[in-house]
Formats: C-alpha cells, sequence, structure tokens
C-alpha cells in the first residue's frame, strides 16, 4: 500500500483546517469601508441623478477599481465604456458624466481613503 502518494495531500488538508487564513485566497487587500455598502455609502450616487447618470456613476467605480487591479494608469479617457457607452445615443452625456464622476469618487476613496468627488 503506497500511503506516501496520500500524505502529502492529507498533511496539506489538515494545515489548511487548522490554521486560520492559510487557505484564504490571495487578494489585494480587504474592501474599503462603504464599498458596495449601497445607500449612504461613498459609492453612492448623488441623489439628483438621473438614470443614465446613476448607471455611468456605478459603472465608473467598476472601472475604476478594475484599472486599480490590473496596474493601469488611472485615466477615464482608457476606459472603454466611457469613450463608446452603451446606451441611447441621447443618453451618452448623462452617462459619461456619472462615469468621470464615479471614477473620480472611486480613485479618489480606493487611492487615498477620502470620500472623492461629488
Amino acid at each position: 500500500m503506497k500511503l506516501s502518494r496520500y500524505a502529502a495531500p492529507v498533511l496539506v488538508l489538515i494545515i489548511a483546517l487548522a490554521v486560520p487564513g492559510f487557505a484564504m485566497v490571495q487578494s489585494y487587500g480587504p474592501s474599503p469601508a462603504g464599498y458596495g455598502q449601497g445607500p449612504g455609502g461613498w459609492d453612492a450616487p448623488p441623489g439628483e441623478f438621473r438614470d443614465a447618470q446613476r448607471q455611468g456613476f456605478h459603472d465608473g467605480i467598476e472601472g475604476a477599481r478594475k484599472d486599480l487591479e490590473n496596474h493601469r494608469h488611472p485615466d477615464v479617457n482608457n476606459r472603454d465604456e466611457y469613450r463608446h457607452p452603451s446606451v441611447p445615443h441621447a443618453e451618452r452625456r448623462d452617462y459619461r458624466d456619472g462615469f468621470r464622476r464615479g471614477y473620480d469618487t472611486a480613485m479618489a476613496h480606493l487611492l487615498n481613503g477620502g470620500p472623492g468627488p461629488r
């Protein structure tokens, strides 16, 4: 019987269960306070925003987060969603306004921990 073939995987499993955090997936640190909290959080769009602006704001936050995760230079003009929004032509200005504000807010918050522009 070849017990040595099973010894290493069993040992790893025992360590993973015994040591907290051993088996955690690597991440870029904890989510910032308030991220994803919804109403009232730093990531909530201003109340006066129209629908296209709200969508752009949320997409801008996601775009900024992706740029940071992928170590890209933070520039809203490099985001395809900003340059070529998938909204009706009449709503593009509102979408881009919301996107830029969401992107800038996220960058300020994620990089500096500040509230960011509103």
